[in-house]
């Protein structure tokens, strides 16, 4: 578990604070104050009582400010593994009639070798930014992590933008015969734990396309 910068904006300024990832939690600390969560718009105070009025709480999470911050990831250039840096810019809206927020979205950069990739500005979640990346990169060249791990699939119910994918490391042969919704759903139970994209573990193998259920 790293401990990295992490920047909050909101309509008052900027907090330069920390951000602690364990691949399952994101714990954030902004003048003292600590907010958890999964992903990056379900962030709660952890300590709600005295929580200064800068921090906008709606639906029991953060709203109305940016966020900027890295997540450190392994790039692996033909059996070389590099540490790189995935750099976020979140950005979350204020509050609607509707009961939700007025926008939301996220952006990411890799920068390796001096060549940036990018990802579009479009409200996406992480797994679509992160397979978008991919395809810019150099033959031989791929990002060591859960995104792109042998036993790792989402949920046919849906899935929210960060961190909410099935680790199937438990049940590798399993998982590796799943060829159909159908069949997916007798193991959809029973995954190990859920993890980030940008996680990675010791049991990573590469993804084979057209495994699982998601392909």
């Amino acid at each position: 578990m790293e401990k990295t910068e992490f920047r909050y904006t909101d309509r008052i300024g900027t907090i330069v604070g920390t951000m602690t990832n364990d691949g399952a939690d994101i714990r954030i600390n902004l003048d003292g104050w600590e907010f958890v969560g999964k992903m990056f718009d379900d962030m709660e105070p952890v300590q709600s009582v005295g929580l200064p009025d800068r921090f906008l709480i709606h639906q029991d999470s953060l709203v109305d400010c940016d966020f900027e911050f890295i997540i450190p990831v392994l790039v692996n250039d033909r059996n070389q593994l590099i540490k790189v840096d995935l750099s976020v810019h979140f950005e979350l809206g204020k509050p609607n009639d509707r009961g939700g927020i007025d926008k939301e979205g996220f952006q990411i950069a890799l920068e390796y070798k001096a060549i940036k990739y990018v990802s579009s500005g479009r409200l996406e979640d992480m797994e679509d930014k992160l397979l978008k990346i991919q395809k810019q990169l150099p033959d031989g060249l791929f990002i060591q992590a859960c995104i792109n791990c042998l036993y790792s699939d989402y949920s046919p119910y849906g899935n929210g933008v960060f961190g909410c994918m099935m680790c199937f490391r438990n049940l590798k042969q399993e998982y590796l015969q799943v060829k159909s919704k159908e069949e997916f759903f007798h193991i959809h139970d029973h995954f190990e734990r859920q993890v980030q994209e940008t996680w990675l573990c010791d049991e990573f193998e590469r993804r084979v396309p057209g495994t699982g259920y998601r392909g």
